[in-house]
Order: structure tokens, then C-alpha cells, then sequence
């Protein structure tokens, strides 16, 4: 009765334990219980992928420029950032093929030997051992399984990470092709429209001989002159430096890229209509950033093994002349066989502190995660808007720059016929250079919010 009693007690304490240790066998799935915002990422993702979205596009059709198209190959070959992030892929890998062997026996073997004399005993004696050691664990609570699991999400973050970095080496690149097409363009007219104001100064001086004009009609335009040059050197820098961002992400060491003035990028017609949930899912910042939870998840549910026993297997065999104490030649073989159950009971406080800081970890990594959806989201946004706000004010511009350039033919004209004053004609060409100088700027930036969408919709994985 007694016995009974013992095996029925036994038998519900490996219940329980059975039970409450079901948790560290499970999958990750997305907490979405926990969240509202990670229960609709969950729902997207049983959307089908649309493959003439955006984001889904070959880079090549996104941006069509031969020149620009030669320039992202060469980063793609060469920037070591890139480098780096593949390495990070087979870190990944090669600590999954780690966690895999884990599940096969262990194999050592340690020879030894030994001599030994007694005094006035004859010869020194020779003993020897070539012992094999193969130690095999059995994974019943799912501590190997977590580990391999969380491995080989460790490699799905990986990748992720370097489409991140990939997506972000091509949009990087097509940022300055564009940026070194506006500052040459923007170089360009401010030298033509030096040159104009050059001819101005002349024509000032001649009216001032004809007594058209005061002397200070001479200074204010020779002033303008002056400071149209003084942007020159300014814009000349800001070429030098971006033609040095081109050289870094191709990996080459600093040099000037030839790259045409009126370069501009057409946006696809994907740009229009609202971006879903499911194609902010397709982000490898996202995607990263799920597997950085589910790598999370696997190390909660390693230190709650951590709590169950071990089970080991150990076999050992080998070839040995030493039986006891004595000595005999020629050697034998022996093998034994053992298995140890070890159950943590004093460290019971170490495995709870170990849990605690596990199951915090998980829901900062939780945490990040809504994080990156909301900044994902955003980007898009941001993206959208800076690109439609660029095509209106590109109409405007386009109005603004026509009048003013009939503003200054008319203004010079009035000026020789007396009916307008220096003045006027000052202000004409100013406003002018500077209508004209902010429709490049837009230009560029309706070019880096296509870029920027293309980037923020994880373009590039092609």
C-alpha cells in the first residue's frame, strides 16, 4: 500500500512537471494576444506578396540609367559594409551547424602511460591506456531543440540584416548619382549666370558713362557679381564631397565620377495608391527585427530548461594493459556503459534570475519590434509626402522661373530706355537664379523620395 502510495505520488510530480514544461517544446508564433499592432502585422502576412509592388521591383527597373545602373554593381561587388553582413550570414550559419551537431555523441580520446619501479625489483614497468570517451545527451526537455531553433532564427536575422544593409548600399548610391547630377547642374548655372551678371557689370558702367545710371547702380551689381562667385567655391565643396561618399560606398579610393548634369530619375507608377501592412512586413529591418523576438523567445525557453534535468549517456572503451595494480602484458580491451540524470537544486536562484532576465529580454525585443513597425510606417509616410509635396511645387516652380525670366528681358529693357531703374533689374535676376536654383533642389528631391520609398519598402533584393 505503501509502495503504492510512493509510485502514485512520483507519477503526479512527473505530470506536473511534464506539463508545466510543454511551453519550452512550442514554436514561436507572434504574441499577438500581447498587441493589437502585432496581430494585424500577423494578418498581413497571410496576404499574398503582390510582385509589382514597389518594394518587390528589380532594382534595374527602378532605376533605369545605365551609368547609375554600372555604379551600383560596382558597390554591390565592393562595399564592405555589404562584405561584412554576408560574413554575418555564415557566423549565423555556422553556429546552426553548431547547435545540429549537438544533437550527435561526442567522441574523445586521451592516451596515457605511465612507468613504474620498485627497488632492486628488476626492469621498469610500462603501462599504458588508449581510452575512447562517447558522451551522448538526451534532449528531453527541449534544450538543444530551443537552441537549434533560435540558431537558425539567428540566421533569418541575419539575412535580413544584410537586405537591410543591401537595400540601403543601392538606394545610398543613387542618392549621390543624383545628388552630383543637381550640384553639377546647380554649378553650371551659377557660373553661366556669373558670367551673365559679368556682362551686367559692363553694361552698368556704359550706362553710367552715358549718365544713365549713378554710381551706385555700378557697386550693387558689381556686389552681386561678387557674391554669385563667392557661392561657387561653396557648391564646388559640396561636389567634392559627395563625389567622395560615391568613392567609399564603391570601395575605391576618393575620385571624380562622371555623371550627367540633366540626369533624372521617372518615378514608377507603383509610387501611387496607399502601401498595406503587408508590404511594410516585406522590410528586412522588420523582418529582423520578428526574428530578433523569436531569438528572444528560444533563449526564454532555454533558461526555462534550464529548471528540468539532464540526461547523459557515456560509454567507455578502449585498450589497456593496466588491470588494478598490476601490470600485463599483452593488453586488454574494456568498455563500460553509464548514464547520469543531474538536476539543478541549488541553483534554482541562479535559473530564476537567469528566467527573469530572459523573459525581460523578450519583451524588449518585443518592444523593438512594434518599434520598427511604427518607424516603418512613418518612413513610408514621410516618403509619400515629400514626393507628391515635390510635384506640386515642381508646376510652381516651373511658373515662377518663366515669368522671371520675362521679368529680367523686360526689366533690362526698361533699363535701357529709362523707364526702370538698376534696381529692378537686380531684383529680377536675383529672384531668377533663385527660382531656378530651388527647381533644382526640388528636382532632387522628388528623385531621393522615390529613392527613399524604394529603401523604406525593402527595395533591392534582386
Amino acid at each position: 500500500m505503501k509502495s503504492s502510495r510512493i509510485n502514485l505520488v512520483v507519477a503526479a510530480g512527473l505530470s506536473i512537471t511534464l506539463l508545466g514544461s510543454c511551453n519550452i517544446y512550442k514554436k514561436f508564433e507572434l504574441p499577438t494576444k500581447e498587441s493589437a499592432l502585432v496581430e494585424q502585422y500577423s494578418k498581413a502576412l497571410e496576404q499574398p506578396v503582390d510582385s509589382s509592388a514597389l518594394g518587390n521591383l528589380d532594382w534595374r527597373m527602378v532605376f533605369t540609367d545605365p551609368m547609375l545602373q554600372d555604379l551600383i554593381n560596382q558597390a554591390l561587388e565592393n562595399n564592405i559594409d555589404l562584405k561584412n553582413a554576408k560574413l554575418n550570414v555564415d557566423i549565423a550559419n555556422a553556429q546552426l551547424r553548431g547547435a545540429k551537431l549537438n544533437y550527435f555523441p561526442s567522441l574523445a580520446i586521451a592516451p596515457s602511460g605511465q612507468g613504474s619501479k620498485f627497488q632492486d625489483a628488476g626492469p621498469m614497468s610500462w603501462g599504458y591506456t588508449i581510452p575512447a570517451q562517447v558522451s551522448w545527451e538526451i534532449d528531453i526537455f527541449a534544450k538543444l531543440l530551443n537552441s537549434k531553433r533560435g540558431a537558425n532564427a539567428g540566421v533569418l536575422q541575419s539575412k535580413a540584416y544584410e537586405q537591410a544593409v543591401r537595400s540601403q548600399i543601392i538606394a545610398a548610391v543613387a542618392n549621390c548619382y543624383y545628388s552630383i547630377a543637381t550640384l553639377e547642374s546647380q554649378l553650371e548655372l551659377t557660373r553661366a549666370t556669373a558670367e551673365n551678371w559679368r556682362q551686367s557689370v559692363e553694361v552698368m558702367k556704359n550706362l553710367k558713362l552715358a549718365g544713365r545710371v549713378n554710381e551706385s547702380a555700378v557697386v550693387q551689381s558689381t556686389a552681386q557679381y561678387y557674391g554669385i562667385l563667392a557661392s561657387i567655391p561653396d557648391l564646388e565643396t559640396a561636389l567634392v564631397q559627395a563625389n567622395n561618399s560615391m568613392s567609399l560606398l564603391l570601395g575605391v579610393m576618393p575620385q571624380k565620377w562622371v555623371v550627367n548634369p540633366s540626369a533624372v530619375l521617372t518615378a514608377p507608377e507603383q509610387m501611387t495608391g496607399a502601401i498595406p501592412m503587408r508590404a511594410l512586413a516585406s522590410r528586412p529591418d522588420v523582418a529582423a527585427a520578428e526574428m530578433g523576438l523569436a531569438v528572444a523567445y528560444y533563449s526564454t525557453n532555454s533558461a526555462r530548461a534550464a529548471f528540468y534535468p539532464g540526461l547523459n549517456i557515456t560509454a567507455n572503451g578502449g585498450f589497456t594493459n593496466m588491470l588494478g595494480s598490476m601490470i600485463t602484458n599483452p593488453g586488454k580491451f574494456f568498455i563500460n556503459l553509464g548514464a547520469s540524470l543531474v538536476a539543478p537544486i541549488f541553483s534554482r536562484g541562479a535559473n530564476i534570475a537567469a528566467l527573469d532576465a530572459a523573459k525581460a529580454r523578450q519583451q524588449q525585443a518585443l518592444n523593438s519590434f512594434e518599434n520598427t513597425i511604427m518607424a516603418a510606417a512613418a518612413d513610408v509616410s514621410d516618403a509619400m509626402t515629400a514626393y507628391e509635396n515635390s510635384q506640386k511645387k515642381a508646376a510652381m516652380l516651373v511658373e515662377q522661373t518663366a515669368n522671371l525670366e520675362k521679368s529680367v528681358e523686360y526689366t533690362q529693357e526698361l533699363l535701357v530706355y529709362g523707364t526702370s531703374t538698376y534696381l529692378e533689374v537686380l531684383t529680377a535676376q536675383s529672384s531668377l537664379l533663385s527660382s531656378q536654383m530651388n527647381e533644382l533642389s526640388n528636382r532632387l528631391t522628388a528623385a531621393q523620395s522615390v529613392i527613399n520609398l524604394y529603401q523604406n519598402l525593402g527595395g533591392g533584393r534582386n
